[in-house]
């Protein structure tokens, strides 16, 4: 409640030290302690040195890392001094979480400020964190606003910790002075969080993820992904915006670099904009007074409807483990335990219902030892955190599966096609048991083979984009639709017969192949994972020769414009890297397009009659 009063002389009346501040604090009360790096941890240290002196207080926080161990305190005393509820949608998998699961409240972090502003759980007490008051008596929750500020305008008593290192942060971060009771002046320095190690495995995914974000998009970043998986990722792009739950070392690494400018971002362009700050103090002094950034409650941020009115909104998600069907889990690993994943699925469907928006869930194909998959036949010891029909795209190391509207065959075929090739057949008969593939379907040698990232290409026909790339065992519908448009005399020119059937088994040898002995190479058109294949060029080995047979089939649209000799390109170099000696094609005597497509090769092309038959052959070893 607003005091009429000089705020001045207020601030002075009211400024204790922390142990009578906390003393104020009353036998059964709820106490709020402020999120995330922003926790009071001065006071928080004498409200542990005299949780002697309370009974039954209960202990309201986003869960973290305890700058001082309150869990502890509540198992010790049998939570008689005090309950501990902290919101965290995790599945609290982790030794370090499971071990306080009883005190987890699953939550999303947009729905907690209602929480407490409907006073369905009142918040009597309120532990917050401030820098000094300005001139006009307003303090700044600096790098944790989040569910802060709503805990601290609902609470019945406000005590905040004023600390001058904590940064001023413009937008919807203000308290006055006179809607705060307490006053504890004491300078510490704020938490911060240890960089995130990086890994090869992360660093594979973001080279896939560059292809997948386009220019102008707005972004959220999970602070779970490695620094250097980010950069790769989005080093390169234009125009990004920023629309996050937490600003990071990341994030200003890349507005530093000009990547990042807000211009694009379709609302509140020109702004930073998240809730609160996890990292060194090189972020907290970036965002001190920085009128490009503004944070806002989680109300806000996280509200997913506000989430999708940005321009091809982007969220970035570290996942923990996804099962066949595409239920996900999801932890806070050791140097993430101060962001969580409460704000999790409000960026998954605020992504998904933004224009031109994805939402990515990225994660590492096996855990750390390498000995165990984080793809699973089915989530069954641990919490889903977002349900399959939420997910959109996961990626590994191995490649970038896209599950909307897909069957559990199809989800079950492109998870396995992504997971590690050491747990890939296991993957293949659990999925067979649980009855997600079919009987007579078998396991081909695609199962061990891993996508070639670098065959990939992009390039623009007749204002079109077009996307060349290695076959993918989902693609194995689209092959067969391909087929079925062709012109009849492009269906003879490809089988050497009329042909009006192309059966799913037949499909199957095309589109789930070893990478090696066998390629198929796509000319694909429309969204990732709901591409329509407009051409195809395939090598299949012949072991006594040593050569690879190709082949090819070009929609009629798209003929002539150069697509087939970008395939032969690419099938060519492959086999060359794979120790293949050369190329073979069988024709017929006037196929033109097929005699020029070998012609374009820098090797000699020698031709034969076999038959009728007209054989074209050339080896890498005879150039032109």
């Amino acid at each position: 409640m607003a005091r009429a009063q000089f705020w001045p002389d207020y601030y002075i009346k009211s400024t204790k030290n922390a142990y009578d501040a906390i003393k104020l604090i009353k036998p059964g009360q709820r106490v709020f302690i402020g999120s995330s790096c922003g926790e009071p941890q001065h006071l928080v240290r004498v409200l542990a040195d005299t949780s002697s002196n309370f009974t039954d207080l209960e202990i309201v926080r986003v869960m973290s890392l305890e700058s001082t161990p309150l869990t502890l305190i509540a198992n010790k005393s049998q939570d008689q001094s005090m309950n501990i509820r902290s919101f965290y949608l995790g599945s609290a998998k982790p030794k370090s979480l499971a071990r306080n699961l009883r005190f987890i409240t699953p939550m999303n972090l947009s729905a907690i400020p209602r929480l407490f502003k409907s006073r369905m759980m009142p918040i009597h007490v309120a532990l917050i964190q401030t820098s000094p008051p300005d001139d006009f008596g307003w303090m700044s929750l600096g790098i944790s606003v989040d569910i802060t500020l709503a805990a601290a305008q609902s609470a019945d008593m406000v005590i905040a910790q004023i600390n001058p290192k904590m940064p001023r942060v413009l937008g919807q971060s203000f308290i006055h002075v006179n809607d705060v009771d307490v006053f504890v002046e004491y300078e510490e320095t704020l938490l911060t969080i240890r960089k995130t190690p990086d890994m090869e495995a992360a660093n594979n995914i973001g080279r896939l993820l560059a292809r997948l974000i386009d220019d102008g998009s707005t972004i959220q970043i999970s602070p779970g992904t490695t620094p250097q998986a980010t950069m790769i990722a989005l080093q390169d792009k234009n125009d990004l915006g920023i629309h996050t739950q937490y600003m990071t070392m990341d994030i200003m690494h890349l507005f530093s670099a000009g990547v990042i400018t807000n211009q694009c971002k379709g609302f509140n362009d020109g702004k930073m904009v998240a809730s609160a700050a996890i990292g060194d103090e090189n972020l907290y002094e970036f965002i001190n007074d920085n009128p490009a950034i503004e944070f806002h409650p989680s109300d806000y941020v996280n509200d997913p409807t506000v989430i999708s009115r940005h321009n091809k909104m982007i969220a970035l998600n570290v996942a923990t483990a996804i099962d066949l069907t595409g239920q996900v889990a999801a932890d806070s690993l050791p140097y993430t335990q101060f962001s969580g994943v409460t704000g999790l699925m409000d960026f998954v469907r605020g992504a998904i219902q933004s224009e031109g928006g994805k939402s990515i869930l990225l994660m590492p194909s096996t855990d750390v030892s390498g000995k165990k998959s984080r793809i699973v036949p089915m989530l069954t010891d641990t919490a889903v955190v977002v349900p399959r029909g939420d997910v959109n795209y996961v990626a590994t190391e191995y490649g970038v599966f896209n599950l909307f509207g897909k069957s559990f065959q199809e989800r079950a075929l492109g998870m396995i096609s992504i997971a590690h090739p050491d747990f890939r057949d296991e993957l293949f008969f659990e999925a067979r048991k649980m009855g997600l593939f079919s009987a007579e379907r078998t396991l081909t040698e695609f199962i061990h083979g891993v996508y070639p990232v670098k065959l990939e290409e992009t390039i623009k026909i007749r204002d079109q984009i077009v996307t060349i790339r290695p076959a993918k065992p989902v693609d194995e519908r689209r092959i067969q639709e391909h087929f079925y448009n062709l012109e009849k005399t492009d269906v003879v020119s490809r089988f050497f017969h009329e042909k009006t059937r192309f059966v799913r088994k037949e499909v199957q040898g095309i589109s789930q192949i070893d990478y090696c002995q066998n390629l198929t190479m796509l000319a694909v058109v429309g969204e990732f994972g709901f591409g329509k294949v407009v051409g195809i060029g395939e090598y299949l080995l012949e072991e006594s020769q040593n050569q690879a047979e190709v082949a090819f089939s070009i929609s009629r649209a798209f003929q002539g414009m150069g697509l087939g000799k970008i395939l032969m390109k690419k099938l060519a170099e492959a086999a060359k890297e794979n120790g293949i000696d050369g190329l073979i094609a069988f024709t017929n005597h006037d196929n033109q397009g097929m005699i020029k497509l070998f012609q374009t090769l820098p090797y000699t092309v020698k031709k034969k009659f076999e038959e009728n038959v007209l054989v074209l052959t050339c080896h890498f070893n005879e150039p032109v």
